[in-house]
């Protein structure tokens, strides 16, 4: 079987609408494409300045979901957020204060990064690979 269907968007567990909306849109530059009040809860969406999946922002309710902010991915890179220019979006992320675990690497697939987002979701910031690979290992 074979559906015609993309993926349209991933839920992202944070501590509140807010909080997700000034980092992501605030820091990083997202579009808030969706923030409706449904009365107990808003239906929140961001999307990368580049496109790409959404983020539906879910604020957590109750201990379960509060304990897995940040650990959705458990403790894995689990986000990727791709860039046809890394080192323009590595500096623009470093100025807004994305703390990075890591120097930039060369990968077969491109330049790499880990970041988290200060809810302590881990993300690779992943940009072409370089022309000559051979320069990297230099």
């Amino acid at each position: 079987m074979t559906i015609g269907a993309v993926l349209a968007a991933v839920s992202l567990i944070v501590p509140g609408y807010d909080a997700g909306i000034a980092f992501y849109c605030g820091a990083l530059g997202f579009r808030l494409t969706e923030d409706i009040d449904q009365g107990r809860k808003r239906w929140v969406t961001v999307e990368p300045p580049g496109g790409g999946a959404r983020l539906v922002l879910a604020q957590a309710d109750g201990p379960v979901q509060q304990a897995a902010i940040g650990a959705q991915g458990g403790g894995r890179v689990w986000l990727f957020l791709r860039t046809d220019d890394f080192d323009r979006d590595h500096q623009a992320m470093l100025r807004a204060g994305v703390v990075f675990e890591e120097p930039p690497r060369d990968e077969v697939y491109g330049r790499v990064a880990v970041w988290r987002d200060p809810f302590g979701n881990r993300w690779d910031l992943i940009g072409p690979p370089l022309a000559d690979p051979a320069a990297a290992a230099g």
